[in-house]
């Protein structure tokens, strides 16, 4: 007789259901705990955003746009998993990854703005993809492979999706921070702003096509 094993996933979703119920203080630290232990790791998290998403489909409709989706998606996969990345998940047009470093990150996010822009000259205006980045870095949850959740994941996601215009990759300084100087990584400073508090970022700079 075999026994079923829980996935990640449910696992997660019941502590998280048990924390929700504890009364006791000490119970509560006790399952973050346990949540931390079992789903923790320090990453470099990743998020990509299509540019003109509402004015495309209007103007095009839905159909259109979501054969840039699927474009967008066979491009970034590839280079995700050359730069040491482990892709997470495609939210409608968002792209969500983890990298080992801020520095390889970068490095995806850039190959991808070159990817796009060598791609978009065999084009016609209206199919050519445009991007922006987030970036960030620190402790975050990982379930399953399938999702993550945590401040870095919050930040990385307002800079991808809300901040960062078309053709940026915009990197918090706490990341920024971690690249090697020998990187030669070359960035302008900036400030934004994330749920009202303003935090000191990088736009990192790079010969567009």
């Amino acid at each position: 007789m075999t026994t079923k094993r829980t996935s990640p996933t449910k696992k997660f979703q019941d502590l998280l259901l048990k924390f929700s119920q504890a009364d006791e203080m000490k119970l509560r630290k006790s399952l973050e705990q346990k949540l931390w232990d079992g789903y923790g790791m320090e990453r470099a998290v990743f998020v990509l955003d299509m540019s003109g998403f509402s004015l495309l489909t209007r103007k095009y409709g839905i159909v259109h746009y979501l054969s840039m989706v699927r474009r967008m998606q066979l491009t970034t996969r590839p280079i995700v998993e050359s730069f040491e990345g482990t892709m997470i998940k495609y939210e409608a047009d968002n792209c969500f990854a983890l990298f080992p470093s801020p520095l390889t990150a970068v490095n995806a996010a850039v190959a991808m703005q070159h990817a796009f822009a060598a791609s978009n000259l065999l084009t016609s205006d209206d199919l050519d993809i445009h991007i922006a980045c987030g970036i960030d870095y620190g402790r975050i949850l990982v379930v399953g492979g399938e999702d993550c959740f945590g401040d870095p994941v919050n930040r990385a996601s307002k800079m991808g999706e809300d901040i960062a215009a078309s053709g940026e990759v915009l990197i918090s300084k706490d990341a920024y921070n971690l690249i090697p100087t020998e990187a030669n990584i070359k960035a302008r400073e900036l400030k934004v702003s994330i749920s009202g508090i303003e935090i000191p970022a990088y736009a990192v700079e790079y010969k567009q096509s």
